[in-house]
């Protein structure tokens, strides 16, 4: 019998209609199959939970991410019930239950096991298991959290551990678009990407798919569905790259105003240097994107500019400043009126010119480059934050991406 995973968004149980909206997509979809329903809290609900932290200024992490996880618990029981009402056979699971083992790096934990064979047990009573996405448990039994976005992960996570034949991940939107459609109203919907388009697309801005879910996915070979629960279409696919009859050279224009740039001046040009820097940062999991390093005028010293979340570039410029002794700078600049533009496709490959016009449609358009780093299917540049929309636009027109 066909298993599929199916993830719901905050938005998809925003409301009991919502859930009931749910209900109904699940018992059209059952049929002929068993199905794993991931849920995340009601839409809002998390977002309470943290200014209820942040209301008794607690530190605590581990109460933290038994608070931050507490939604779930409401959106799984409420889906569960209605289900059995429809005389479906269902039953809800917290993250604990299957359980979903994690490291203790709370807010931020990382899936290291799921009871593939406990979960099979339960598929042998029942035609759907409602799962709390978000959450997991420590060895020591504590309830973790995946950070956020993260039900993503657990539903790919979960399709992954009982080699589901497909994990469909339903939002507020029907697919993955060219670029951002509230942005450029030419967007178009892409029928198929490959894996390594989406998690380039995730990492650069899309807000569709969570990063670490992509990358999950991409290793187990999992095909993704991304799709709407509203409309009844069918979505955009994530696949293998060998699935793709035709790869475009530039699947689409990715954007990002979530990060904030950092440059140290005056640092040692000597080896060991970067591993010094990166290494505080790394340790204190702090990510780094974007990483620029050139000499100085006086060639003796050099220049490092990079970029990390803007949630984070004030404890990276504190860590950093706390450890100037070992770092040995003499000045530190940061940034946050910064925005990251990606152009993306698995046809760049093999094509040349991609870059020459990404360069030539922003210097058309008196656009500065502040900073450029590459991959074989991404370009990514740095730029004032004022001229995103432009940046956007232009390029999505330049690589003919819009609606015919």
């Amino acid at each position: 019998m066909k298993l599929v995973v199916m993830k719901f968004g905050g938005t998809s149980v925003g409301s009991i209609d919502k859930i009931n909206n749910v209900a109904n997509i699940v018992e059209k979809e059952l049929n002929d199959k068993k199905l794993i329903v991931v849920l995340s809290a009601m839409s809002g609900v998390t977002n309470k939970m943290q200014e209820y932290i942040d209301e008794i200024e607690s530190n605590e992490i581990i109460e933290n991410d038994l608070i931050l996880t507490s939604g779930e618990a409401v959106s799984v029981g409420l889906l569960s019930a209605i289900l059995k009402k429809r005389n479906i056979k269902s039953i809800p699971l917290l993250g604990w239950q299957i359980p979903i083992i994690t490291d203790s790096n709370y807010q931020k934990a990382k899936i290291l096991n799921i009871d593939k064979n406990r979960i099979d047990q339960f598929l042998k009573n029942y035609d759907v298991i409602v799962v709390a996405g978000f959450q997991g448990v420590n060895i020591d039994g504590n309830i973790t959290s995946l950070g956020r976005g993260g039900s993503d992960t657990t539903a790919v996570a979960v399709a992954a551990a009982v080699d589901a034949d497909r994990c469909d991940i339903y939002t507020d939107v029907d697919g993955v678009y060219t670029t951002d459609p509230n942005l450029e109203p030419k967007a178009k919907k892409i029928n198929k990407l490959a894996f390594e388009e989406m998690l380039e697309m995730s990492s650069t801005g899309a807000k569709v798919l969570h990063t670490r879910s992509v990358e999950l996915a991409m290793k187990n070979n999992l095909t993704l569905q991304v799709l709407s629960s509203i409309t009844k279409q069918s979505g955009t696919f994530v696949v293998d790259e060998n699935k793709l009859i035709e790869k475009e050279i530039v699947s689409g224009v990715s954007y990002s105003n979530n990060e904030s740039k950092l440059t140290l001046s005056g640092i040692a040009d000597k080896p060991g240097i970067s591993a010094t820097i990166f290494g505080l940062l790394a340790n204190n999991n702090i990510n780094v994107d974007m990483i620029v390093q050139n000499t100085s005028q006086d060639g003796i010293t050099a220049n490092i500019t990079f970029t990390v979340p803007n949630s984070e570039i004030h404890n990276a410029k504190k860590l950093i400043e706390e450890n100037k002794k070992l770092i040995d700078f003499k000045s530190i600049e940061t940034d946050t009126n910064i925005s990251k533009i990606s152009v993306i496709g698995m046809g760049m490959m093999s094509q040349s010119g991609v870059a020459k016009k990404m360069f030539t449609t922003l210097a058309d358009n008196s656009i500065n480059i502040l900073a450029i780093s590459t991959s074989e299917i991404k370009i990514s540049v740095l730029i004032d934050k004022k001229f995103t929309k432009i940046a956007v636009k232009s390029l999505h027109d330049a690589y003919n991406l819009g609606s015919k």
